[in-house]
């Protein structure tokens, strides 16, 4: 019998311009210039734009004849109102572009804004949900250039940006193809002052992303790659990065991996993510050491479905087992040398919340590409099992 292979059709898209490696911050106003920004918007958190390595961007800039004025008012879990008040600011300021500077937070945030910059409907009509991103106006969307200053969310490299909404305390997605930026400016010495736990918790979440992208059931060979060339330098350097903060070496391929993560999550997420965004949404933890937390637990979950997947990626992997059970072993070791819990109730997460949280994670878009199907019933036990510690 002859096979059609219509399982293999699939659309595909990779990103964008990264200007990466040692001292690339020195590139943002030629950026800036060649994406006719003539006075951006930085947009920041309050902890980033009391440091050195913000201030000297915007003195930098001013120097190149790119006056930039800074937007700080980002919440570690940014919120609506963040990106309203940014919107604000880059309309009074006449501002034509936004850098986005920072951690996952400030990104998200700052390709809100830029998004929001010339559109007239609420933020929450572009959520990530069927042909929504069609609403907006194309031509509204502001140039954006994006640099990181951790390795973990790699939104430099995505097309979306969550956010809380206050009305209903639920995280969403934000979505268009536009909100990736033109141009990302991937500088590790920017890194170099991040403490352990946060290396850790951030390295775990690009982590997450490459895993679960790998794992996710669509046809796209372009993202599996890429996912597993991120866990193997992620495998090599992320304790690196950890033990030793200076190492440029190591924050460097942690922030190719990270990039590659968010890449390679086009093909979709899966149930740690759906997991996490209730779980941050309601407790404001913080999202990598959140899907940190919940990966064996949903990897244990998908075990029958991705058994044939984990042989081939413990090979590449060069684990002491090829199979599930060597990936799985990988996993938790590397949380133990991390120092990440290994339970929920290490997060404050309550036993009275969690019908709550399996019905918010059951309507969680990110729980789409799950490779088993997900129920507010084994969501309610998955998060009983990562309560318990029960993997």
């Amino acid at each position: 019998m002859t096979s059609t292979a219509s399982h293999l059709k699939s659309n595909w898209s990779f990103p964008t311009q990264v200007l990466f490696g040692p001292g690339r911050i020195a590139s943002l106003a030629r950026a800036c210039k060649a994406l006719n920004m003539h006075r951006p918007l930085l947009v920041t958190d309050p902890t980033l734009a009391k440091l050195d390595i913000v201030q000297e961007a915007l003195a930098a800039n001013l120097h190149a004849g790119v006056p930039t004025e800074i937007f700080s008012e980002v919440k570690p879990n940014p919120v609506g109102q963040n990106v309203l008040d940014g919107v604000r600011q880059y309309r009074d300021g006449g501002h034509d572009g936004v850098i986005a500077f920072g951690g996952g937070s400030a990104l998200d945030c700052g390709k809100a804004i830029a998004f929001m910059a010339g559109q007239t409907r609420p933020i929450w009509d572009f959520e990530d949900r069927g042909d929504n991103w069609k609403l907006a106006d194309p031509a509204g969307i502001a140039p954006i250039i994006a640099v990181p200053t951790t390795a973990g969310t790699g939104s430099e490299t995505g097309r979306a940006g969550v956010i809380l909404d206050e009305s209903d305390n639920t995280k969403k997605i934000i979505f268009h193809p536009k909100m990736l930026p033109s141009t990302v400016i991937s500088d590790p010495e920017l890194t170099l002052g991040l403490p352990a736990h946060v290396t850790a918790a951030t390295g775990m979440d690009a982590l997450a992303h490459c895993l679960e992208a790998y794992c996710a059931p669509d046809f796209q060979p372009l993202c599996d790659g890429i996912a597993v060339e991120g866990l193997r330098l992620i495998k090599a350097w992320l304790p690196v990065a950890v033990k030793d903060g200076s190492n440029v070496e190591a924050r460097a391929n942690m922030l190719a991996a990270a990039s590659m993560g968010s890449t390679a999550f086009q093909k979709g997420l899966g149930a740690i993510h759906a997991l996490s965004h209730p779980v941050g949404a309601l407790y404001d933890s913080h999202h990598g050491l959140t899907n940190a937390v919940f990966m064996p637990y949903v990897l244990a979950f998908n075990r029958e479905a991705i058994a044939e997947k984990m042989v081939r990626l413990a090979a590449w992997l060069d684990l002491p087992s090829h199979d599930f059970d060597g990936v799985m072993g990988w996993i938790l070791d590397l949380r133990v040398e991390l120092e990440i819990p290994h339970a929920l109730t290490a997060l404050g997460v309550e036993e009275a919340r969690l019908d709550q949280l399996a019905e918010m994670a059951a309507v969680d878009p990110a729980g789409g590409g799950n490779p088993v199907p997900l129920t507010v019933a084994n969501l309610r036990s998955l998060l009983d099992k990562a309560m318990s510690g029960e993997v």
